[in-house]
């Protein structure tokens, strides 16, 4: 799951290696959930995809990266430098390799990690049972101190490895050290940033941030993982989750695809804001709606994001075209916040920000339960329920929950209320009780006074 905050400060152990080598089946193991997307494929993990786990009562920021190939596009070129990078600030390297084959990847990438030695183990993975110990041994010539052979996909070794692992930690720190308190963590703003393929939504993650968490690359679809980070807003942390680029159904191709756009969608459910990144040049597209309409589904809160603003054409009042043409196109929307923003530029960024934690105060809104009543029988006074042959009457309405927001109205009669009636609760509830930006859910329950 990745609600579950990570704690960056934490003793970092980064697992490397090329291609296919058992990478990320090693990480879900050490992991004990199956977090990193695995599949046959070569290259299916790009960015750093990190998550806290404990091994041998030690806690530490386990840290799955991008398989090291020798081709020399722009692509691999990020993966690679995105590697060095993370092993110079981790307390351990996991080398992993494959028992059966030895590339000539493997060993340039032997001989570029040969400044680190003194923190690396050498992983020789798919010793699937003792028959196969001999096959790891010629590993041994390229020198490192540390070797341990293992089966990812069946544990075997793992304790071994687990062992190792924390005597090279330094300083063998505890589960506590470095944690934020239990209330820090709970006040934290968990910010998703979604979007199709390409809209930006890796540039605007690495730019809030400050340093290239996320892969920035011209090829559709490099975000696979969801990418965490965190920080800091005038003093109110924000955990930020970069997602894969969510595309129609029928235009997903490959399986890993379809797994990472799952997990983009699941991620609705694990933040508590949506910044939705949609191409300022392309305008609002259908595959847009899909998104909006799955985060209001969930009562999350949801900002509209123009990217790539810069771009267009000046012109007057450009910024309220747009929004009228977003609302005439999508009129259920017209509550959510629309910002213009540049994130390679970084234009519009404070403004965003922001905006979400408005966004998430409102969401965290309650309004007393007698204020709510005296406006629900001004509201049905104003405004009949319509088509009411049946004496049908809202008894009483109260909030039940907040992020997500939810109201329960109580009726005397359920069978022939009109379900437009409750669009003219809403509106009247986000103009009147303050609830302006935020998506929220009014469920219809039968009044236990009312037999009938």
């Amino acid at each position: 799951m990745i609600s579950s905050p990570i704690n960056l400060d934490l003793p970092r152990i980064v697992i490397l290696g090329r291609p296919n080598v058992g990478k990320s089946t090693l990480f879900n193991r050490l992991l004990g959930a199956r977090r990193a997307i695995t599949h046959s494929m070569p290259g299916v993990t790009r960015d750093a995809v990190e998550k806290e786990c404990t091994l041998e009562d030690v806690k530490v920021l386990l840290t799955d990266t991008g398989g090291f190939t020798l081709q020399k596009d722009e692509l691999n070129q990020k993966i690679i430098e995105k590697s060095l990078q993370l092993i110079k600030s981790a307390e351990v390297a996991l080398l992993l390799s494959d028992a059966h084959l030895t590339t000539g990847e493997d060993q340039a990438f032997v001989e570029m990690l040969r400044p680190y030695s003194d923190k690396i183990i050498l992983v020789v993975n798919k010793i699937d049972d003792p028959v196969h110990e001999a096959e790891m041994y010629d590993k041994y010539q390229w020198g490192f101190s540390h070797v341990i052979g293992i089966s990812a996909e069946h544990g075997r070794n793992i304790d071994l490895l687990k062992k190792q692992i924390v005597r090279m930690v330094s300083g063998k720190k505890s589960a506590a050290d470095g944690a934020k308190p239990a209330e820090a963590r709970e006040s934290e703003i968990k910010l998703a940033v979604l979007g199709k393929p390409n809209t930006g939504k890796s540039t605007l993650v690495n730019h809030l941030l400050g340093e290239e968490r996320s892969i920035v690359s011209a090829v559709p679809g490099t975000t696979r993982d969801i990418i965490e980070g965190v920080f800091t807003f005038k003093q109110r942390r924000i955990r930020v989750l970069d997602t894969a680029g969510i595309r129609r159904k029928k235009k997903i191709s490959e399986a890993v695809e379809y797994y990472s756009v799952n997990r983009a969608i699941k991620s609705i459910d694990e933040c508590d804001v949506v910044a939705l990144l949609i191409d300022a040049l392309e305008g609002l597209s259908e595959q847009d709606k899909k998104i909006c309409m799955l985060v209001v589904k969930r009562a999350k809160g949801l900002i509209l994001v123009l990217n790539k603003w810069d771009l267009l054409p000046e012109m007057p009042n450009r910024l309220q075209a747009f929004k009228d043409r977003i609302r005439f196109l999508f009129p259920v929307m017209d509550f959510v916040p629309i910002i213009p923003l540049s994130a390679k530029q970084g234009m519009g960024t404070d403004k965003l920000i922001k905006t979400v934690v408005e966004v998430w105060h409102l969401l965290h809104k309650r309004v007393d339960t007698s204020r709510l009543n005296k406006k629900l029988a001004e509201w049905t006074k104003a405004y009949v329920i319509p088509g009411n042959k049946r004496r049908l009457k809202i008894r009483y309405a109260t909030q039940v929950s907040v992020n997500p927001i939810k109201f329960i109205f109580f009726l005397n009669i359920l069978r022939g209320y009109p379900q437009s009636y409750t669009q003219y609760l809403k509106n009247k509830i986000r103009r009147e009780l303050g609830f302006s930006l935020v998506p929220f859910d009014i469920e219809l329950r039968k009044a236990v006074h009312d037999k009938k």
